[in-house]
C-alpha cells in the first residue's frame, strides 16, 4: 500500500521583487534568439553523434561563454532570425530521420548524465519552450 505524499511547504516568498529589481543577467529577446539558434546547432550535433557513434560523450558547452564570445547583443536581428529558422529546420530534419530502435541510442554529458535520442529530443523541446516563455515574460 502506497502512502499519500506529504503536502509541500507553501511558497510564501514575495516573488514580486523581480518587478522592481530586474536581473542584469537576463537576456534580451535578441540574445535569446541567438541562444536558441545555438541550442539548435548544439543539439543537432549531439543528435548526429548519437546516431553515428555508440554512447558518445558530448563536448562541454558553456552557453554564457558563447553569448559573450559571440557578442549576442551586437547581432543583426534579421540575420539571427534567418539563422534561427535554418538551425531549427536542420534539427527537425535530423529528428525526422530517427526511427525504431534509434530512439533508444545513448549519449552522455561529461558529468555522466545519460540521454537517449528520445530524452535528448524531449530536453531540446523543453529548453526551447522554456526560453519562449522567458522572452514572452
Amino acid at each position: 500500500m502506497t502512502e499519500n505524499p506529504q503536502a509541500p511547504t507553501p511558497d510564501d516568498k514575495d516573488w514580486t521583487w523581480v518587478l522592481d529589481q530586474p536581473a542584469p543577467q537576463v537576456w534580451s529577446p535578441l540574445e535569446y534568439g541567438c541562444h536558441v539558434r545555438d541550442v539548435c546547432r548544439v543539439f543537432r550535433e549531439r543528435l548526429l553523434l548519437m546516431l553515428r557513434s555508440d554512447d558518445p560523450e558530448f563536448d562541454n558547452w558553456d552557453q554564457d561563454a558563447t553569448a559573450l564570445e559571440s557578442r549576442y547583443w551586437e547581432s543583426a536581428p534579421k540575420k539571427v532570425s534567418h539563422e534561427l529558422a535554418s538551425a531549427a529546420g536542420a534539427m527537425a530534419e535530423v529528428l525526422e530521420t530517427v526511427s525504431g530502435d534509434e530512439w533508444q541510442r545513448t549519449g552522455r554529458r561529461s558529468n555522466g548524465s545519460v540521454f537517449t535520442v528520445e530524452t535528448l529530443a524531449w530536453y531540446f523541446l523543453h529548453d526551447d519552450l522554456h526560453h519562449l516563455h522567458d522572452v514572452q515574460g
